[in-house]
C-alpha cells in the first residue's frame, strides 16, 4: 500500500508546493484535485491544483519532474460534482468534466479518477436509477476505451439540510453497488472507499472490502466521531451534521487496526489517501500541514 493524501485540504498552494509538503512529511503519493478553474459550490470543492481543461504535452512533462523531483507519485485524479443534479445545464457541464478528467489521468499514466455518481435528492432510488445508467454507462464505455479505473466514492453527500431528503450520489451502500455493477459490469467501475461514510450509516466498515475486494481502486483515510448526546437530540432521522462530526485518522470511530488488517486480508495493495475534513485544524496552513503530519505518522503504524 501507499500512503497519500487528498490535495483538496492545501487549496492555495501550487502542485510544486503540494508536492514538496508531500515529499517533505514523508508521503508516498496525492489525489490531485482537479475542478474546472473557478468557483468553489461548497467546502473543499473548486480547487484546482492540475487544470485538465489545458494540459498539453510541456505540462505534462512538468507534472512528471515535480512527481520525480519530490519522489511523490499521483494516486488519482479527483473531482466530486453531482452528475445526476437537476439541473440539466449542470449536469452536463459535470459529465462533461469527469470525461476529460479520463482523458487527462489516460495522458498523465494515472490509474484512476475519483468522483461521485451524483443523486436528484428529490427523488426516489428508483427514479434516479433510469439517468445513473443513462449517464453512466457512457462514462464508463470511455473509462473502458482508455483504460482508466473510475473510484466512485461512497459519500452520501446528505449532511445539512439542504441535500435532504436524499443527499446528492446514490452510490452509499452494498445492496446499490451490486445492483449497479450487474448492470454496468466493467471491472473498470469501482469504489473510492471510504470507511467514515459507514460511520455515519451505522454499517460495519470492513464489510465492503471483505466482499468487494476487486472493487476497491482506491481508499480515503478519513474518520467520524458519532456525538451520542447530539444523536439522543436529535435522532438518527436528522442530518447528520446535527450529530457527527469528521475527524482525522485515529480521532473517530473508526477501529483503524481492524480496517488495515481486512485490506491486508483482501490483498489490497493500492493507495490510501487521507482526507482531511476535521475543522479543528482549519484555521491556518499550519494547522492543515498539523493535521497532515499526525495523520501520516498516525497512519504509519499500518503502513510500511
Amino acid at each position: 500500500m501507499k500512503l497519500g493524501f487528498v490535495s483538496a485540504i492545501l487549496p492555495d498552494q501550487t502542485l510544486e508546493e503540494v508536492f514538496k509538503i508531500a515529499g517533505d512529511i514523508g508521503y508516498d503519493c496525492i489525489e490531485v484535485m482537479c475542478w474546472p478553474p473557478g468557483k468553489a459550490e461548497r467546502r473543499y470543492a473548486g480547487v484546482t491544483h492540475i487544470d485538465s481543461t489545458a494540459l498539453d504535452q510541456k505540462k505534462v512533462a512538468v507534472i512528471h519532474k515535480l512527481s520525480e523531483r519530490y519522489g511523490v507519485s499521483i494516486s488519482a485524479l479527483g473531482y466530486y460534482p453531482n452528475p445526476l443534479s437537476p439541473n440539466q445545464e449542470e449536469r452536463i457541464k459535470f459529465v462533461e468534466h469527469i470525461k476529460e478528467l479520463i482523458r487527462a489521468a489516460s495522458r498523465l499514466d494515472i490509474p484512476v479518477v475519483n468522483t461521485f455518481v451524483g443523486r436528484d435528492p428529490s427523488k426516489s432510488i428508483e427514479d434516479n436509477w433510469p439517468d445513473f445508467l443513462s449517464i453512466w454507462r457512457d462514462i464508463v464505455a470511455l473509462a473502458d476505451e482508455f483504460r482508466i479505473k473510475i473510484g466512485i466514492e461512497n459519500c452520501p453527500m446528505l449532511f445539512t439540510g439542504d441535500e435532504w431528503p436524499g443527499g446528492k450520489n446514490i452510490f452509499t451502500t452494498p445492496d446499490i453497488w451490486r445492483r449497479a455493477w450487474k448492470e454496468i459490469p466493467s471491472a473498470n467501475f469501482g469504489l473510492n472507499y471510504d470507511p467514515s461514510h459507514m460511520i455515519i450509516q451505522h454499517m460495519d466498515v470492513v464489510y465492503p472490502i471483505k466482499n468487494f475486494p476487486e472493487r476497491l481502486h482506491h481508499i480515503h483515510a478519513k474518520d467520524a466521531r458519532i456525538d451520542t448526546e447530539q444523536l439522543n437530540e436529535h435522532g438518527i432521522l436528522a442530518y447528520p451534521n446535527l450529530w457527527h462530526t469528521p475527524k482525522l485518522p485515529g480521532m473517530g470511530d473508526v477501529h483503524w487496526g481492524k480496517f488495515f488488517s481486512a485490506l491486508t486480508s483482501a490483498g489490497y495493495d493500492g493507495p490510501v489517501c487521507v482526507e482531511v475534513e476535521d475543522r479543528a485544524f482549519e484555521g491556518s496552513l499550519e494547522k492543515r500541514i498539523a493535521a497532515l503530519k499526525q495523520s501520516h505518522n498516525y497512519l504509519r503504524q499500518f503502513i510500511s
